[in-house]
């Protein structure tokens, strides 16, 4: 089974390119998914995030406050967010893997994962090839503003607790720039993904 890894920095469209993968008919793994589930109430990780955060990250009723940790994680102090990594990255990989086997034990030809750490988690070993999708700065900032109701500040913080996007770009296979129209940004990811599948049948 062909594994094609997707990622980029945050707000670069990665996850609009994956969702049009999908639409042909390809697995996506989605990476924040699984991490999700894993902070969710009751979600395996968050007796570990407890006692390397403290009780401050938490809500009464156990629920992780989302807010308050990432006020933290992206802080300028990179432990913080090195910390949450140790502890989310291993369990994302293994559950990412198990659902890889699954699927190639049902034959799918292709799957893709949605990382958006993958670089930083070691993950890039998991794939045969790797999209990095880019956006310029200011067009991230304007999508992450909107989208996620963050201050330019917050959205700044989380883009730069990230690794530096050209560093990105020079080890993936592909890079793939989605500053145009939606259409236009649509045919281009879907004539890479031709030429990728392509590649791989030759």
């Amino acid at each position: 089974m062909r594994i094609i890894a997707i990622t980029g920095g945050i707000g670069s469209g990665k996850t609009t390119v994956a969702g049009w993968i999908r639409e042909t008919g390809v697995p996506v793994i989605d990476a924040d998914r699984i991490s999700r589930r894993l902070t969710k109430k009751g979600g395996e990780a968050l007796p570990a995030i407890r006692a390397a955060f403290g009780d401050t990250v938490f809500h009464a009723d156990g629920t992780l406050d989302r807010a308050v940790l990432a006020d933290l994680v992206f802080s300028e102090d990179p432990a913080m967010q090195q910390n949450l990594n140790a502890i989310l990255h291993p369990m994302v990989i293994e559950r990412m893997q198990r659902e890889l086997d699954a699927l190639e034990t049902r034959g799918a030809p292709e799957a893709v994962i949605e990382v958006p750490l993958l670089y930083e988690a070691g993950m890039e070993r998991m794939a045969d090839t790797v999209i990095c999708v880019t956006a310029a700065e200011e067009t991230r900032l304007k999508r992450l503003t909107e989208r996620s109701n963050l201050t330019r500040r917050q959205a700044l913080a989380r883009m730069r607790a990230q690794q530096d996007v050209n560093k990105t770009e020079a080890l993936a296979d592909y890079v793939l720039a989605t500053d145009g129209p939606t259409r236009e940004n649509k045919q281009a990811a879907l004539r890479l993904w031709q030429r990728i599948t392509e590649k791989t049948e030759a």
